[in-house]
Protein backbone atom coordinates (compact mmCIF):
# COMPACT_ATOMS: atom_id res chain seq x y z
CA UNK A 1 0.00 0.00 0.00
CA UNK A 2 1.54 3.80 -1.03
CA UNK A 3 1.94 6.00 2.00
CA UNK A 4 -0.76 9.10 1.96
CA UNK A 5 1.66 11.42 0.54
CA UNK A 6 2.90 9.36 -2.30
CA UNK A 7 -0.91 8.27 -3.27
CA UNK A 8 -1.39 12.25 -3.20
CA UNK A 9 1.10 12.84 -6.03
CA UNK A 10 0.17 10.04 -7.83
CA UNK A 11 -3.33 11.39 -7.51
CA UNK A 12 -2.16 15.06 -8.65
CA UNK A 13 -0.22 13.65 -11.82
CA UNK A 14 -3.30 11.66 -13.09
CA UNK A 15 -5.55 15.13 -12.47
CA UNK A 16 -3.40 17.10 -14.18
CA UNK A 17 -2.68 14.62 -17.12
CA UNK A 18 -6.41 13.14 -17.49
CA UNK A 19 -9.23 14.69 -19.51
CA UNK A 20 -11.79 17.20 -18.49
CA UNK A 21 -15.32 15.89 -16.52
CA UNK A 22 -17.36 17.83 -19.43
CA UNK A 23 -16.34 15.34 -22.30
CA UNK A 24 -14.94 18.46 -23.72
CA UNK A 25 -11.93 17.16 -26.57
CA UNK A 26 -13.66 13.62 -26.48
CA UNK A 27 -13.28 11.99 -29.57
CA UNK A 28 -15.61 8.60 -28.60
CA UNK A 29 -19.15 8.91 -28.70
CA UNK A 30 -19.49 5.99 -26.37
CA UNK A 31 -16.88 7.76 -23.89
CA UNK A 32 -19.04 11.35 -24.14
CA UNK A 33 -21.95 9.57 -23.19
CA UNK A 34 -20.32 7.75 -20.67
CA UNK A 35 -19.15 10.84 -19.08
CA UNK A 36 -22.73 12.76 -19.41
CA UNK A 37 -25.05 9.91 -18.59
CA UNK A 38 -23.22 8.13 -15.70
CA UNK A 39 -20.26 10.47 -14.05
CA UNK A 40 -22.14 13.67 -14.54
CA UNK A 41 -25.76 12.21 -13.34
CA UNK A 42 -26.41 14.62 -10.04
CA UNK A 43 -29.42 13.14 -9.45
CA UNK A 44 -30.49 12.05 -6.07
CA UNK A 45 -31.87 8.66 -6.10
CA UNK A 46 -34.14 7.02 -3.41
CA UNK A 47 -31.98 4.26 -3.02
CA UNK A 48 -29.03 6.54 -2.00
CA UNK A 49 -31.08 7.58 1.52
CA UNK A 50 -31.51 4.63 2.49
CA UNK A 51 -28.08 2.83 1.78
CA UNK A 52 -26.16 5.76 3.75
CA UNK A 53 -28.28 5.27 6.55
CA UNK A 54 -27.48 1.93 6.75
CA UNK A 55 -23.53 2.97 6.51
CA UNK A 56 -24.24 5.40 9.36
CA UNK A 57 -25.38 2.61 11.71
CA UNK A 58 -22.19 0.49 10.69
CA UNK A 59 -19.75 3.53 11.34
CA UNK A 60 -21.03 3.48 14.93
CA UNK A 61 -21.49 0.24 15.28
CA UNK A 62 -18.79 -1.45 17.92
CA UNK A 63 -19.63 -5.51 17.47
CA UNK A 64 -16.79 -7.17 17.47
CA UNK A 65 -16.45 -9.82 14.39
CA UNK A 66 -14.04 -12.51 14.11
CA UNK A 67 -12.37 -12.01 10.48
CA UNK A 68 -10.48 -14.91 8.34
CA UNK A 69 -8.64 -12.24 5.52
CA UNK A 70 -8.06 -14.28 2.61
CA UNK A 71 -6.80 -10.44 0.99
CA UNK A 72 -3.92 -8.31 1.25
CA UNK A 73 -5.17 -7.20 4.72
CA UNK A 74 -6.91 -4.89 6.26
CA UNK A 75 -3.69 -2.50 7.02
CA UNK A 76 -5.48 -0.84 10.10
CA UNK A 77 -5.74 -4.24 12.10
CA UNK A 78 -3.08 -6.37 13.76
CA UNK A 79 -5.85 -8.77 15.00
CA UNK A 80 -8.74 -10.90 13.35
CA UNK A 81 -10.96 -9.25 15.79
CA UNK A 82 -12.46 -6.42 14.37
CA UNK A 83 -15.18 -4.18 15.15
CA UNK A 84 -17.92 -3.67 12.97
CA UNK A 85 -17.28 0.58 12.85
CA UNK A 86 -13.55 0.03 11.69
CA UNK A 87 -14.13 -2.59 8.98
CA UNK A 88 -16.62 -0.27 7.65
CA UNK A 89 -14.75 2.77 8.04
CA UNK A 90 -11.52 1.11 5.90
CA UNK A 91 -13.46 -1.20 3.59
CA UNK A 92 -16.52 0.10 2.17
CA UNK A 93 -16.41 2.13 -0.94
CA UNK A 94 -17.77 6.05 -0.07
CA UNK A 95 -20.36 7.15 -1.31
CA UNK A 96 -19.01 8.64 -4.45
CA UNK A 97 -17.99 5.78 -5.79
CA UNK A 98 -20.30 2.91 -4.86
CA UNK A 99 -23.52 5.40 -6.32
CA UNK A 100 -21.31 5.42 -9.20
CA UNK A 101 -21.46 1.90 -9.68
CA UNK A 102 -25.46 2.29 -9.41
CA UNK A 103 -25.51 4.56 -12.18
CA UNK A 104 -23.74 2.09 -14.20
CA UNK A 105 -25.80 -0.48 -13.21
CA UNK A 106 -28.77 1.36 -14.39
CA UNK A 107 -27.20 2.69 -17.20
CA UNK A 108 -25.89 -0.98 -18.96
CA UNK A 109 -29.25 -2.89 -17.43
CA UNK A 110 -27.04 -6.19 -16.54
CA UNK A 111 -29.00 -9.06 -16.37
CA UNK A 112 -25.73 -10.68 -13.90
CA UNK A 113 -23.77 -8.82 -11.62
CA UNK A 114 -21.09 -10.15 -10.05
CA UNK A 115 -18.85 -8.59 -6.87
CA UNK A 116 -15.65 -9.64 -5.89
CA UNK A 117 -15.48 -9.00 -2.32
CA UNK A 118 -18.68 -8.29 -0.41
CA UNK A 119 -17.42 -6.84 2.89
CA UNK A 120 -20.54 -5.29 4.74
CA UNK A 121 -22.81 -5.46 2.07
CA UNK A 122 -23.41 -1.47 0.81
CA UNK A 123 -22.20 -1.65 -2.27
CA UNK A 124 -23.99 -4.87 -3.12
CA UNK A 125 -26.99 -3.36 -1.91
CA UNK A 126 -26.70 -0.43 -4.18
CA UNK A 127 -25.60 -2.84 -7.15
CA UNK A 128 -28.63 -4.84 -6.68
CA UNK A 129 -31.34 -1.87 -6.33
CA UNK A 130 -29.64 -0.34 -9.09
CA UNK A 131 -31.21 -3.12 -11.38
CA UNK A 132 -33.91 -5.12 -9.04
CA UNK A 133 -34.67 -7.72 -12.03
CA UNK A 134 -30.76 -8.72 -12.24
CA UNK A 135 -29.17 -11.38 -10.31
CA UNK A 136 -26.10 -10.40 -7.79
CA UNK A 137 -23.71 -12.98 -6.84
CA UNK A 138 -21.83 -11.67 -4.32
CA UNK A 139 -18.40 -13.49 -2.59
CA UNK A 140 -16.45 -12.58 0.45
CA UNK A 141 -13.71 -14.75 2.17
CA UNK A 142 -14.52 -13.97 5.69
CA UNK A 143 -17.68 -15.64 6.89
CA UNK A 144 -18.44 -13.44 9.95
CA UNK A 145 -18.47 -10.36 7.73
CA UNK A 146 -20.76 -12.11 5.15
CA UNK A 147 -23.61 -12.48 7.63
CA UNK A 148 -23.11 -8.99 8.66
CA UNK A 149 -24.07 -8.68 5.14
CA UNK A 150 -26.41 -10.56 5.05
CA UNK A 151 -28.23 -8.92 8.06
CA UNK A 152 -28.24 -5.61 5.78
CA UNK A 153 -29.44 -7.11 2.76
CA UNK A 154 -32.82 -9.11 5.24
CA UNK A 155 -33.29 -5.84 6.57
CA UNK A 156 -33.56 -3.73 3.08
CA UNK A 157 -36.13 -6.74 1.84
CA UNK A 158 -33.19 -7.20 -1.17
CA UNK A 159 -34.32 -10.43 -2.46
CA UNK A 160 -31.77 -10.34 -5.77
CA UNK A 161 -28.43 -11.22 -4.09
CA UNK A 162 -26.92 -14.87 -3.56
CA UNK A 163 -23.72 -15.13 -1.36
CA UNK A 164 -20.86 -17.32 -2.15
CA UNK A 165 -18.66 -17.63 0.81
CA UNK A 166 -15.16 -19.25 1.35
CA UNK A 167 -11.66 -18.82 -0.37
CA UNK A 168 -12.58 -17.28 -3.82
CA UNK A 169 -9.75 -19.91 -5.36
CA UNK A 170 -12.31 -22.66 -4.77
CA UNK A 171 -15.70 -20.47 -5.17
CA UNK A 172 -15.53 -18.52 -8.23
CA UNK A 173 -15.07 -20.89 -10.94
CA UNK A 174 -18.16 -23.32 -10.42
CA UNK A 175 -20.10 -20.46 -9.58
CA UNK A 176 -19.56 -18.68 -13.01
CA UNK A 177 -19.92 -22.29 -14.57
CA UNK A 178 -23.46 -22.27 -13.02
CA UNK A 179 -23.96 -18.82 -13.93
CA UNK A 180 -23.16 -19.43 -17.23
CA UNK A 181 -22.22 -15.52 -17.93
CA UNK A 182 -21.21 -11.81 -15.96
CA UNK A 183 -23.14 -9.10 -17.38
CA UNK A 184 -21.04 -6.26 -14.80
CA UNK A 185 -18.34 -7.20 -12.67
CA UNK A 186 -16.99 -5.23 -9.79
CA UNK A 187 -13.87 -6.66 -8.44
CA UNK A 188 -12.75 -5.81 -4.77
CA UNK A 189 -11.11 -8.35 -3.73
CA UNK A 190 -7.37 -9.39 -2.73
CA UNK A 191 -5.32 -6.16 -3.54
CA UNK A 192 -1.74 -8.34 -4.66
CA UNK A 193 -0.94 -8.31 -8.34
CA UNK A 194 -1.43 -12.33 -8.75
CA UNK A 195 -4.86 -13.04 -7.51
CA UNK A 196 -6.03 -9.69 -9.04
CA UNK A 197 -5.39 -10.85 -12.40
CA UNK A 198 -6.64 -14.26 -11.22
CA UNK A 199 -9.87 -12.64 -11.33
CA UNK A 200 -10.09 -11.60 -14.72
CA UNK A 201 -8.33 -14.90 -15.88
CA UNK A 202 -11.22 -17.04 -14.21
CA UNK A 203 -14.37 -14.55 -15.39
CA UNK A 204 -13.20 -14.46 -18.73
CA UNK A 205 -15.05 -17.72 -20.17
CA UNK A 206 -18.29 -16.01 -19.03
CA UNK A 207 -17.84 -12.43 -19.95
CA UNK A 208 -18.51 -11.44 -23.39
CA UNK A 209 -18.76 -8.07 -25.68
CA UNK A 210 -20.81 -6.07 -23.70
CA UNK A 211 -19.96 -6.66 -19.93
CA UNK A 212 -18.43 -4.31 -18.24
CA UNK A 213 -15.81 -5.04 -15.72
CA UNK A 214 -14.76 -2.74 -12.79
CA UNK A 215 -11.76 -2.98 -11.04
CA UNK A 216 -11.44 -0.94 -7.26
CA UNK A 217 -8.02 0.65 -5.83
CA UNK A 218 -6.17 0.58 -8.86
CA UNK A 219 -3.56 3.02 -7.81
CA UNK A 220 -3.38 1.45 -4.35
CA UNK A 221 -0.47 -0.39 -4.69
CA UNK A 222 2.72 -1.08 -7.04
CA UNK A 223 1.19 -4.62 -7.25
CA UNK A 224 -2.65 -3.12 -7.92
CA UNK A 225 -0.82 -0.47 -10.59
CA UNK A 226 0.79 -3.60 -11.96
CA UNK A 227 -2.67 -5.40 -11.90
CA UNK A 228 -4.57 -2.75 -14.00
CA UNK A 229 -2.02 -2.22 -16.19
CA UNK A 230 -1.82 -6.08 -17.34
CA UNK A 231 -5.82 -6.13 -17.37
CA UNK A 232 -6.63 -3.41 -19.24
CA UNK A 233 -3.16 -4.89 -21.52
CA UNK A 234 -5.20 -7.67 -21.91
CA UNK A 235 -5.89 -8.59 -25.91
CA UNK A 236 -9.67 -9.08 -25.21
CA UNK A 237 -10.04 -5.65 -23.48
CA UNK A 238 -10.91 -3.17 -26.30
CA UNK A 239 -10.69 0.32 -23.66
CA UNK A 240 -10.18 1.29 -20.53
CA UNK A 241 -10.83 3.96 -18.33
CA UNK A 242 -8.88 5.16 -15.75
CA UNK A 243 -11.08 7.34 -12.87
CA UNK A 244 -8.18 6.95 -10.35
CA UNK A 245 -9.78 5.02 -7.58
CA UNK A 246 -11.41 2.56 -10.24
CA UNK A 247 -10.79 1.28 -13.34
CA UNK A 248 -13.14 0.22 -15.67
CA UNK A 249 -12.79 -2.34 -18.74
CA UNK A 250 -14.64 -2.43 -21.73
CA UNK A 251 -14.73 -5.47 -24.11
CA UNK A 252 -16.85 -4.17 -27.18
CA UNK A 253 -15.62 -5.37 -30.78
CA UNK A 254 -16.86 -1.99 -32.32
CA UNK A 255 -13.73 -0.35 -30.86
CA UNK A 256 -11.87 -1.88 -33.18
CA UNK A 257 -8.25 -0.08 -31.93
CA UNK A 258 -7.86 -0.25 -28.28
CA UNK A 259 -8.37 2.92 -26.32
CA UNK A 260 -7.20 4.52 -23.18
CA UNK A 261 -9.13 7.33 -21.00
CA UNK A 262 -8.49 9.03 -17.93
CA UNK A 263 -11.15 10.88 -16.74
CA UNK A 264 -11.58 12.96 -13.94
CA UNK A 265 -13.95 12.00 -11.70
Amino acid sequence: MYSPSRLFLKYLRYYINSSNSRGHGTHSPFVFDFIKKILNDRKDYPAYKIIEAERKLLLSDETLLNVKDFGAGSGHSKTNSRKVSEIAKHSLKPKKYATLLFRMVSYFKPDTIVELGTSLGTTTAYLALSQPSAKVLTFEGADEIAARAKVLFEKLGIRNISQLNGNFDDTIVPAMKRAGKADFVFIDGNHRYEPTVNYLHRLLPVIHEYTVVVMDDIHWSEEMEKAWEYCRSHPAVTMSIDLFFVGILFFRKEFRVPQRFSIRF
